[in-house]
């Protein structure tokens, strides 16, 4: 198929709409992980439906010494990647179509959620991100936009000002992509040299340990409520001299807990500051989506097990969805 290329709002205002409109946003330097949400925009639109791609480097959502200027700009790459993963169209704004007369004076506020985590390192941020993506939503009217699990904390902020605000749009989410050894797909990763990529594997190591611990805790806790009375078995095998059955029966009744799980992560994180290159971590948290607050002992339902930190000069985050008391 053959990817057309605007830049004016005008020419998506003037096209004929049949069937759905499925809008993948991006800051270009296109790779598997973008080409991962085309092909997935391509199944929810269908042969009949509309799939666009926004290609937009917005200057908002980066602070005072970020890398905007350096942020890569490849659009002709990006047209073939977009075109061979299905896009019907490549939307590529200037600066002047998407703030006419300069930076809004009127802008999106990302409330407190937004000063959480990654709004706390970058100040700012999220305002700056939810604006274009609310200017973006106007000026392209999908039926559904589609974006990444790997900004997770963006993602969640969308679909609350989606919710918020009234938007008539449906937010998807798509998971992570990762390179063969765990790298979550990112288009910084091009900064990265050899040996900082081989420090930035800890990220996804650390996410990984946290997972595992996850796991055998939510095993423990499915034996725990198979056999309520594990407490008094372990006390009773404790006395006959069994310690190594005492001990895995108390662990049945009394799992980690979210401490636990930061704790595997950390530790895995703890060596990579040690690296060379040293993996510099900004932070770690174990966080409800609906909100980003830490969960806290007894939480059931769906979380995140998020990270940031940089390798070099580059920055990189990455998470893992977990979900507790999760039951057969």
């Amino acid at each position: 198929m053959s990817t057309t290329l605007v830049h004016e709002g005008a020419d998506l205002r003037t096209r004929t709409r049949t069937g759905q409109r499925v809008v993948v946003m991006t800051m270009g330097a296109l790779h598997e992980g973008h080409a991962t949400l085309i092909r997935t925009a391509r199944e929810r639109a269908g042969e009949d439906g509309e799939v666009v791609v926004t290609v937009f480097v917005n200057p908002l959502q980066f602070g005072a010494g970020e890398d905007l200027d350096r942020y890569p700009r490849t659009l002709e790459a990006d047209l073939k990647i977009a075109e061979q993963a299905g896009a019907d169209l490549v939307f590529a704004p200037s600066a002047d179509e998407v703030y006419p007369g300069g930076e809004p004076q009127v802008r999106i506020t990302a409330g407190p959620m937004g000063e959480r985590l990654e709004g706390a390192v970058r100040p700012g941020h999220f305002d700056g991100m939810l604006t274009v993506v609310a200017k973006l939503l106007h000026l392209t009217r999908p039926d559904v936009a589609l974006f990444g699990q790997k900004d997770a904390q963006q993602l969640a902020l969308i679909r609350r000002m989606a919710r918020d605000l009234n938007f008539d749009v449906e937010i998807g989410a798509v998971p992570t992509v990762r390179e063969p050894d765990g790298l979550a797909l990112s288009s910084r990763n091009r900064y990265l040299s050899p040996d900082e990529r081989r420090s930035a594997l800890a990220l996804s190591r650390a996410l990984f340990a946290g997972r595992d611990r996850h796991a055998a805790q939510e095993a423990l806790r499915a034996r725990a409520a198979e056999n309520p009375s594990t407490r008094a078995r372990a006390r009773a095998l404790d006395r006959i001299g069994e310690s190594r059955a005492a001990a895995d029966a108390h662990a049945v009744a009394s799992p980690g807990g979210p401490a636990a799980i930061l704790a595997a992560a950390r530790h895995v994180l703890d060596e990579a500051a040690r690296a060379r290159p040293p993996v510099e971590l900004d932070y770690i948290a174990l966080v409800d989506p609906s909100d980003f607050t830490d969960v806290a002992d007894g939480f059931e339902g769906e979380a995140v097990l998020a990270l940031a930190a940089r390798v070099g000069t580059t920055r990189l985050i990455d998470n893992l969805p977990l979900t507790f008391g999760a039951r057969p």
